[in-house]
């Protein structure tokens, strides 16, 4: 996606001609087999990765049985996760009379290593995002509700509908559409995960999973759709070049879930539905449009006390622990290589030879 608050990132840092041309060029822009993560390093992480538990999904009524509950739900993990920092995604108008709700890549959380941004999009015919460029980063493009239509300057071209995902990894350079591809709002979530400096630059590739295809998994009340990573004891078949868990929970009304995390990585929690309690079973609900950055530990617990469904997207990943230079769609170690991705993008080179005689049919 680029949107048009991105678009301030082009503005000419000089007077060159390349910048100048390069901005206007933009202004008219409307707007990757799968390696499990690395072993941990200790037992206890170990013990966290390996230990799926799900606490019976309903409480008794007594005190010694809300008590055993209780205590066990304790012990699930030695360092359980809790809410450190929460933000109410706020909608706000992107890219060509699209509306988005973002989290992660405002002011008040500008990246969560290695993820550089998250967007709830909702969009309807003729808005969309037209053509636009990327480099040195991925996309995920999780369809909440309608249908999207990809293009790219390479020839690919697809169409993902309601449950479906696109991960895409942009590498050294791409430049493609994303526009709705059936009347009414089409809706998404869309992730930026950065990637590593030896993998910046990379070769364009894409992983297209349909929603039949991606795997799932159930107990006691709590449904669970696996982009990436492992619940229940199932895995994902998606390649994560950095190391990344992507998940869909549905919460029926009483059940709760301790999902073990990688006690190295950063997580953090999207709710797309409903209420939940989340960290601590003591702690205030959160709501629909929040996003929750979890703080340190071994796993996270949640709690549907409400008596409705609770849908949440739960997300984690490997720090990079590198610089983070953006400009607008293209995300590299330094400003030297921003520079260049300019100037590679302005001139058709090192990546984006089609961009110059290329444009989407949408």
């Amino acid at each position: 996606m680029m949107t048009r608050s991105m678009m301030k990132f082009f503005s000419p840092s000089s007077s060159s001609a390349i910048y100048t041309t390069l901005s206007s060029r933009l202004a008219r822009i409307n707007a990757t087999r799968h390696t499990p993560p690395p072993p941990p390093k200790s037992s206890r992480a170990a013990r966290s990765l390996t230990s799926f538990l799900l606490i019976r999904a309903t409480m008794s009524s007594s005190s010694s049985s809300s008590d055993a509950v209780a205590a066990a739900a304790a012990a699930t993990f030695e360092k359980p996760r809790t809410v450190v920092k929460k933000l109410l995604a706020e909608s706000q108008p992107e890219g060509d009379g699209a509306t988005v709700r973002r989290s992660i890549g405002r002011y008040e959380l500008r990246n969560l290593d290695p993820f550089l941004m998250l967007d709830e999009f909702s969009v309807s015919k003729p808005a969309g995002f037209p053509d636009h460029p990327h480099r040195g980063f991925e996309t995920v493009t999780y369809m909440l509700e309608g249908a999207f239509t990809h293009q790219d300057f390479a020839g690919h071209k697809g169409t993902i509908g309601t449950g479906d995902v696109q991960w895409m990894t942009a590498g050294r350079g791409i430049v493609h559409s994303e526009m709705p591809a059936a009347d009414g709002v089409q809706k998404g979530l869309q992730l930026w995960i950065n990637l590593s400096s030896k993998d910046k630059m990379i070769e364009p590739r894409y992983q297209e999973l349909m929603s039949k295809d991606i795997s799932c998994a159930e107990k006691d009340g709590v449904e669970v759709k696996i982009i990436a990573g492992e619940a229940f004891g199932v895995r994902s078949p998606v390649y994560t070049r950095t190391p990344t868990m992507y998940m869909d929970f549905t919460m029926q009304p009483g059940s709760q879930l301790h999902q073990p995390i990688p006690e190295a990585w950063n997580a953090f929690v999207y709710i797309i539905d409903g209420e939940g309690v989340f960290g601590r079973e003591k702690a205030s609900p959160a709501t629909a449009h929040h996003c929750l950055v979890l703080g340190p530990g071994d796993g996270l617990s949640v709690w549907n006390k409400s008596g409705e469904p609770l849908r949440f997207a739960l997300v984690g990943g490997q720090p990079l622990n590198e610089p983070v230079v953006q400009h607008g769609p293209f995300v590299m170690n330094t400003h030297a290589e921003i520079q260049q991705a300019m100037e590679d993008y302005y001139y058709g080179r090192n990546g984006f030879e089609k961009a110059r005689h290329w444009s989407s049919t949408a």
